[in-house]
């Protein structure tokens, strides 16, 4: 069976577009979290707290023939992308084109900006801005057809559109695509934009924080004084390739996959069930051939919801014991949704190798109704470990482990 490798990296985050700079961030303790007076205007919803991604644009670095199809959640996934395959040597090498790359990538929604157009065609029975490029733009699997198009990557192509595991699906599906023979390289990853109807999904469920006035207060997650989560954005992509082929051009490897696992609740759409999230970790350690006591921190979905909280921790100490450490990076990113797990996959791979981990921001006390596990609180955790575990959560009770082995 083959082995897979990640050889490149890259991302846009709302706390920056480089490890070093990330680091920083979360060495200071500081997160993304901000009040957006521009909500103010929205009375349907109750929060104003989001973590935008500031200042990027490709307006300047791509010609418009190029981004004509591009809504905001595109243009991230592509320069992500553009950035992963440069840390992979990769850019302009034949492979991309030969047919034996693929792509494996997701969002939770395209753009949502082009839905007005045929909203109003709807209502008014014409549009003034629906145009050729509108269905592409907010189509769920724009992020996956404009890498292709803009790389001229013509392998397999695997559209993961499943909210919060898409990016985590991404890459285990890519995974098993190496794995199996069917690509040499893939590039994996998700991406989701920053926009008020997102937000307004969870509000209508009240499960969006309303500490308008203490953004730097939230969210929580795992802690008893929770009030919800935030919406934030960001595109990430992995470049994995087949391990062999890597090592013969002397390609950097950042970790090797060892392990994946998706499953389903079969139970309820927005209420997680702990029993099944348990089995995803299972089969993840399991087909990683591993003991639950070689996995040496856990990145949580963590999305500081009451239930979530509550059945992740529940899962995660009946799979892997009460010792394990673990932090949920959503404290300083917000939750940004198909992007989520693709963006703690590599920020989880990147604090393996500094073996540095981030405390959970915000992590006061812990719930007395979460699972007894090692929360890693207040300071960074200096940690040696072997097997890094990342795990993902979506609507539907899709459930996802991603196992990662540092080289």
């Amino acid at each position: 069976m083959r082995r897979v490798v990640v050889t490149g990296m890259g991302g846009i985050t709302a706390l920056g577009s480089n490890w070093p700079e990330i680091r920083g961030h979360l060495e200071r303790a500081e997160t993304a979290i901000r009040h957006l007076p521009e909500w103010e205007r929205f009375s349907g919803i109750n929060t104003r707290l989001a973590a935008p991604v500031r200042g990027f644009s490709v307006d300047d670095r791509y010609p418009r023939k190029k981004t004509r199809t591009m809504g905001p959640v595109a243009k991230m996934a592509v320069r992500a992308t553009e950035m992963a395959l440069e840390d992979a040597s990769l850019l302009d090498d034949a492979v991309i084109t030969s047919g034996r790359t693929g792509i494996a990538y997701g969002s939770s929604f395209g753009s949502p900006a082009p839905v007005m157009a045929f909203a109003e065609l709807m209502k008014d029975g014409q549009s003034k801005t629906l145009n050729a490029t509108s269905y592409i733009q907010m189509m769920s699997h724009t992020a996956a057809v404009n890498i292709g198009l803009f790389f001229g990557i013509t392998g397999r192509i695997i559209p993961t559109s499943s909210a919060c595991t898409s990016g985590s699906q991404g890459i285990g599906y890519a995974y098993e695509a190496i794995r199996w023979g069917k690509a040499e390289v893939m590039v994996a990853g998700g991406a989701d934009e920053l926009d008020v109807t997102e937000s307004a999904v969870f509000d209508t469920l009240y499960a969006t924080s309303t500490r308008n006035d203490r953004p730097e207060a939230t969210p929580r997650p795992y802690d008893r004084d929770r009030d919800g989560l935030v919406i934030g954005e960001g595109a990430v992509t992995l470049i994995l390739e087949e391990r062999d082929r890597a090592m013969a051009r002397g390609a950097p490897i950042h970790a090797e996959i060892v392990g994946f696992a998706c499953n389903s609740d079969g139970n309820h759409v927005t209420q997680p069930q702990a029993a099944t999230m348990q089995i995803a970790l299972l089969e993840a350690l399991a087909d990683a051939g591993l003991p639950a006591s070689e996995i040496g921190f856990v990145s949580g979905h963590g999305t500081a919801t009451e239930w979530g909280d509550i059945a992740e921790t529940e899962a995660t100490r009946a799979a892997l014991g009460g010792a394990i450490p673990i932090h949920s990076l959503k404290s300083y990113f917000g939750h940004s949704l198909g992007a989520c797990g693709a963006m703690e996959a590599w920020l989880g791979i990147e604090m393996m190798r500094d073996q540095w981990f981030a405390p959970t921001a915000n992590l006061d006390n812990v719930d007395p109704r979460c699972a007894e596990l090692d929360y890693v609180m207040a300071v960074p955790r200096r940690l040696d470990i072997a097997h890094l575990m990342s795990n993902n959560f979506a609507f539907g009770g899709i459930n996802t482990s991603l196992i990662f082995k540092r080289v």
